[in-house]
This record gives structure tokens, sequence and C-alpha cells, in this order.
């Protein structure tokens, strides 16, 4: 009887000093890696500090360490706002458990608050005068009352972003929709409140012409676009949150006069010893001071199949122990673990610029002030040569190249599909370096990989049984099951499954034994 794997074993190698690398032979699943330098990020203001270093060396357990989505150089030690964009900072490192996005929570309430007013200004402003018998002052005053909570409430963190662009002189999209808003709604209250310091041209149908509706729905539908963004980067998180779930929480730790007792993993030093049990996971990286063991390493390595380990071999925090019990000594721990780097390497991806990112930051700059002065050209050419009320015309047309040419996409787009690409990447056991290496990967015709099982499913599945001597392959297969029932072996696993899965009566094994590296031995019917 032979036993084969229906799956390919292969995988990239890469050596690299940044890469994490155990005592022994490590090759991480994928490890896509550049040789692209970042360029240098323009300076930041004193209060945020930037760290040209990547990733922090701490860990979940070290103070938190906020950043920006869009520009991984603002960093600092506490949350805020990113005072080039104005967006909320987050943690460089999520914790496992964590409750929902602040920001997400605050821009939910504000839209579901605001939109019924949204919705009942633009229905009075686009069919008012035929469902309603008010006054058209009376109509505008409606609308102001309705409109001024949605903009100066709801939009409010809209306008703080827009002033923060002016501040740090770092125009972007919230300066075109704060200036867009803002300027209608501002032009509107007046016509409402003091109509006659308009001249007679800005006058249609005996009154001046308000615009809340436009503001209004800028607001709402920004709110809306901003919710959708929120979630989708808090699902991004994900592959590091269940990176961080593989560490176990506890160790068991052997104290110097031979007493034991579990501490948490945060407590645990170098040169510890720690005791692992049969079926608990290695607290932290270590080396066998005692017993002798098979550690599944599938979660680092890929191979499912165990390996066995003995006094002297090293160990790697988070893979399980399947069998005997060992005792080890910790030798790295915190951010020097293996999974710690694999963490820290993951949100550095997430986090790193490509270079048609750092192409678009700097276009965008000069694109949002180019908008800004064909606004201006637009509401004077309006205003000269457009038809009555001529700069009416103009102001609303003004506004509309603010919103319509926002440069949302040229400043999300990039740094969202980054996150989403290094995400999945992680889920599916590929890490990327940083983002110039998914950028470079279109490149890529012709991969070369060399001969491990990481390229694989994960876990090893049945093929076929070839019998002889008389003995079927159906016999082979039924008489093969049967013993290995009860090994814990994942072979032994594909086996049984296989036997399960074909209908065959498996039977009780008698005299069974099973020797860790050897195989199963014992007698069957």
């Amino acid at each position: 009887m032979t036993r084969q794997h229906s799956h390919k074993e292969a995988a990239s190698r890469q050596e690299n000093a940044n890469a994490p690398q155990t005592h022994n032979e490590y090759t991480h699943q994928r490890l896509c890696d550049s040789d692209d330098q970042h360029a240098h990020s323009p300076p930041v203001p004193e209060a945020v500090e930037s760290d040209k270093a990547g990733v922090s060396s701490t860990t979940e357990f070290a103070p938190t360490v906020y950043t920006c989505p869009m520009h991984p150089e603002i960093r600092q030690d506490h949350p805020g706002t990113c005072p080039k964009c104005g967006m909320t900072l987050e943690p460089v490192m999520p914790a496992v458990e964590e409750e929902e996005n602040a920001e997400l929570a605050d821009f939910r309430r504000r839209f579901w608050a605001s939109f019924p007013l949204t919705a009942i200004v633009f229905v009075l402003a686009m069919a008012g005068h035929r469902l309603t018998r008010l006054d058209p002052a009376w109509q505008d005053r409606f609308e102001l009352a309705l409109a001024t909570p949605v903009v100066l409430w709801a939009g409010l963190p809209f306008f703080r972003r827009c002033a923060q662009s002016f501040v740090y002189r770092s125009p972007n999209m919230w300066t075109l929709i704060g200036l867009g808003t803002g300027a209608a709604y501002l032009y509107s209250a007046v016509a409402v409140v003091a109509p006659g310091v308009f001249p007679s041209t800005f006058a249609a149908s005996g009154r001046v012409q308000v615009y809340f509706e436009a503001a209004a729905v800028i607001i709402s539908l920004t709110l809306l676009g901003q919710m959708l963004e929120l979630k989708a980067r808090s699902q991004t998180s994900a592959a590091i949150k269940s990176l961080l779930g593989l560490a176990p929480k506890t160790a068991r730790r052997i104290n110097a006069d031979d007493s034991e007792e579990d501490v948490p993993i945060a407590h645990v030093h170098v040169g510890d010893l720690l005791r692992v049990r049969p079926g608990e996971k290695v607290p932290v990286d270590g080396v066998v001071v005692e017993g002798a063991s098979a550690l599944d390493e599938s979660m680092i390595t890929g191979e499912p199949i165990p390996v066995s380990k003995r006094a002297g071999d090293h160990v790697i925090g988070a893979t399980m122990n399947t069998s005997g019990a060992l005792v080890v000594r910790s030798e790295k721990v915190g951010a020097q673990t293996v999974l710690s780097q694999i963490v820290q390497m993951v949100a550095q991806a997430q986090r790193s610029k490509a270079p048609m990112q750092r192409m678009a930051d700097k276009v965008a700059g000069v694109f949002v002030i180019g908008v800004v002065g064909i606004a201006v050209m637009t509401l004077f050419a309006w205003g000269i040569w457009g038809p009555q009320p001529s700069w009416a015309h103009g102001l609303i047309n003004a506004v509309a190249v603010l919103i319509i040419a926002c440069p949302c996409a040229l400043g999300l787009a990039t740094p969202m599909s980054i996150m989403v690409a290094s995400g999945k990447g992680a889920e599916h056991g590929i890490l990327f370096r940083d983002a110039a290496a998914i950028e470079n990967l279109r490149k890529v015709d012709t991969l070369i990989v060399d001969k491990t099982g990481t390229l694989t499913e994960g876990r090893p599945s049945f093929d076929r049984a070839i019998g002889l001597n008389g003995f079927s392959d159906m016999d082979v297969l039924r008489l093969a099951a049967s013993l290995d029932q009860g090994s814990e072996h994942p072979l032994a696993a594909a086996i049984v499954a296989q036997a399960r899965e074909q209908g065959l009566a498996l039977e009780r094994p008698e005299d069974f034994e099973s020797a860790s590296g050897i195989g199963v031995r014992g007698h069957v019917a």
C-alpha cells in the first residue's frame, strides 16, 4: 500500500534580514519582497512624529501607537486626527478583541439623524411648489431650519478637516467638500436672512434662489461614503487579528522551587522554564530542555505533518504540541517571537505606500489648488456672461466644480486597495513586505518555487491505495483505516476519512501501538 498526497508541494523562499527567522531552517509560507525604497515624506508638525523605522518593535502588550491609514508616516502615542488629511488616527496594531470603530459609530449616528432632514429639504427644493402651498419665502425659511443641523452638525467633521487642510497647508478632498458645501449653505442662509444685500442679478421670480438641498445632500452622501469606507477598513484588520489570536494567552511557568503556575503571556521572560502539555500551544520561541513530542508547525511553515522535537531542538511560539509533554526554556518573547514579527510585517505592509500612491499624493495637492482656481473662474464667467440670474448660476456651477472634481478616489482608492490586498494575502499565508512589492507583482509572469508543502491546503488528502498479494484496493484501504482509527496523525486522518466516505465498515484494532515518527501497528480481524 502507498500513501500519496494529491496536493502540490512547493513554496518560494527568500532571504531577508528584516524577515522573521527562527533558529532552525524557517521558511514562511510565502514572502514577497521589494527592493524599492520608500520616498522621503514631507515634514510633519512637531506634535506628530514620523517613524522611519516602519512598524514599531512593540507588541500588543506595549503602549498603543496611532497612525493615519492614508499617511503611515504620521505616528503618535495618543488618538487624534491626521494633520494632512484630517482622518481619525487608528492603532498600528489592532487588538484581538476591540470595540467598534468610534469614528464609524459617530458617522453612522450623524447620517441617520440627518438623513430624514436631508430628504425633506430635497423634496421641498425639487417639488415643494407643487406639493405645498407655502409662500416661497416661508419655504426658504423652512429649508434653512432643516438644513442647518445637517450642515453645521452632521457635516462638522468635514469642516474641521477642511480647516486643518488650510492650517497645515495640505489641500485635499476635504478642502473641496468644505468650500463647496460651506459656500452653498452660507449663500443660501444670507439669501433668506438678508436678501437685500444681493444685487438684482441674483434674483429670479422675485427672490434670491437658495441651494440648501445641494449642501445637505452632499453632506449626507459624503457621510454615507465615509461609513462604507470605514467599514471596509475595519474588515481589513481581520488578518492581523486572526494572527494575534493564534498566540496563547497564558503560559505554565516552572518556578525555582519546582512549583508551577499559569501566568499571562506578557509576564514570561527570557530564560523562564515553561511546561507545554499535550494539546497546548507553545507560549513563546524557545528550546526544549526536557521531554519529547511532535509539534504541529503548519501555522508557520504550512507543513501539515507534525515535527518531532526533543531536548536541544528549537520550538516556535503558537505551534501546537500534539502528544508528549515538553519543558521549554524561553529565548524570545514579546516582539522578538516569530509570530510577532509576522504580525508586524503584515501591519507594515498595510501602512506602506506604493509608488503609485506617492505620486497620487503629490498630484492631489496641485489638483485641489487647480480645481479651486477653475471654480473661481466658473463663478465669474457665469456671472459676467451667463443668463439671468447670472451670479446665482455662477455660484451653483462653481460649487458643482468643487464637489464633482473632489479627488476622493485619488486619495482613497490606492490605500484601500493596498490594505485589502495585504490583508487577504495574510489570510492565505502570503506576506508582502511593503506596498511596492504588491505593485511590482503585476510584472511577474513566472514564479519559481522550491519543494516544501507550503503551497498546499495545509492538510494531506488521500489519493489511492494499491492492493497486492491477493488484497484488493478496497481491502487495503479498509484494513489501513481500521488500524489508523487510533492515530492522531494527519496522514491517518486522511485515510480514515476516505474509508468512511467510501462507506467501508471499519473494525476495532487490537494491540494497537503508536510510535512517534515511526508509525502504528496492531491487529485487525
